[in-house]
């Protein structure tokens, strides 16, 4: 049993779904099903009508029965958001800001936001918190949550046992949250580190990248293991350097996500980088796309992150060399391979050398 769905009086939460991707459905369907009061917005009114005629979203999320009682679509912003108390965001990064700025009018002063979605603007650099901070009231910025987490849509949807994170510096929100998301087959673990959670469901759509890279040259399961190893290296460091927390990083939002993108055949951005690896372009990939693979915009973000704040990277050096300059995957692996040999634990190298 799971109080998911109602308040702390007991009475039924309502909740606006911003985004009716296959993750933003999917979240909508968790909550109506633990007895919240669902309105789903979708960009496209094909989906809204899907879901209200049909109970499907039949272009994102096909073959999926939806909660028909608690959940209903709709096209309109202020409908969706008509007395909201908690208002998820699933869209896209990059068209985030510009649909915040569209949406904040309407956003009951009083409710709590989660952000879902995972990546980093390519021309501001920030992250998810931040386009909050910079568009909404101070008081409803400092209460926002981050949802983040090793979590295919299907596999939730399926009913598959799934562990996520919710961040926040808010404690009182960040409780809140946990407890309308916490079902019997969605477990919700708090974190205080926002920027580590934002980050760390980020930068791994990277790493992910490079491993569907070394799948795709069929490099084996070792290359694998080392990219995924030494990119969780790299995403800590620079994470750190942000002012999140390196504890984030062996976390479900780090190395949680880390593994189940890098791994698994559901992920978008896994894809990209194996297309990539079987000698396809970025124009072939990216033209035939219905779906964002966050990932790829990430990495120019992330090249210019690394730049400006002088952390090396250098497997995500690399994956921007094959996404943004076109370069040959087997040359990138050349580079990383006879870089020059390092420590692999600088710091603890450092500390012996002080005694």
């Amino acid at each position: 049993m799971t109080s998911g769905g109602c308040g702390a009086s007991g009475t039924t939460t309502r909740v606006c779904v911003i985004g009716a991707g296959a993750w933003g459905t999917t979240l909508a369907n968790l909550l109506a099903g633990s007895g919240a009061d669902v309105r789903l917005w979708a960009l496209e009114p094909d989906v809204a009508s899907s879901i209200e005629d049909y109970g499907e979203n039949t272009l994102f999320l096909q073959g999926v029965p939806l909660e028909r009682t608690r959940l209903s679509a709709t096209n309109s912003l202020p409908d969706a958001l008509d007395g909201a108390e908690v208002v998820v965001w699933v869209c896209p990064v990059q068209h985030s800001a510009a649909l915040l700025a569209r949406a904040a009018a309407f956003i009951p002063p009083g409710a709590i936001l989660v952000t879902a979605s995972k990546g980093i603007e390519i021309t501001t650099l920030r992250r998810m918190d931040e386009v909050f901070a910079d568009v909404l009231p101070a008081r409803q910025a400092e209460r926002l949550c981050v949802l983040s987490g090793p979590s295919f849509a299907r596999e939730v949807s399926a009913g598959a046992p799934t562990a996520v994170a919710v961040a926040s510096r808010h404690p009182q929100a960040r409780d809140r949250i946990q407890s309308l998301f916490q079902t019997r087959r969605f477990r919700v673990y708090t974190n205080p580190d926002v920027v580590g959670v934002e980050l760390g469901g980020a930068l791994k759509n990277v790493i992910a990248i490079a491993a569907g890279v070394a799948a795709g040259l069929e490099l084996g399961n070792n290359a694998v293991a080392a990219l995924m190893t030494r990119g969780l290296a790299e995403i800590s460091r620079l994470g750190v350097s942000m002012g999140a927390r390196a504890e984030t990083f062996a976390g479900l939002a780090g190395m949680g996500d880390l593994v189940l993108t890098c791994t698994g055949g559901l992920s978008r951005n896994r894809t990209v980088g194996y297309r990539l690896g079987r000698g396809e372009s970025m124009v072939e990939i990216m033209g035939g796309a219905r779906t964002v693979a966050e990932g790829v915009a990430t990495v120019m973000a992330v090249h210019k992150l690394a730049r400006s704040l002088g952390v090396e990277m250098p497997v995500s050096a690399e994956v921007y060399r094959i996404v943004a300059e076109g370069a040959d995957p087997m040359e990138a692996l050349d580079r990383l391979m006879t870089r020059e040999p390092k420590p692999e634990h600088p710091d603890i190298h450092l500390q012996q050398a002080r005694r």
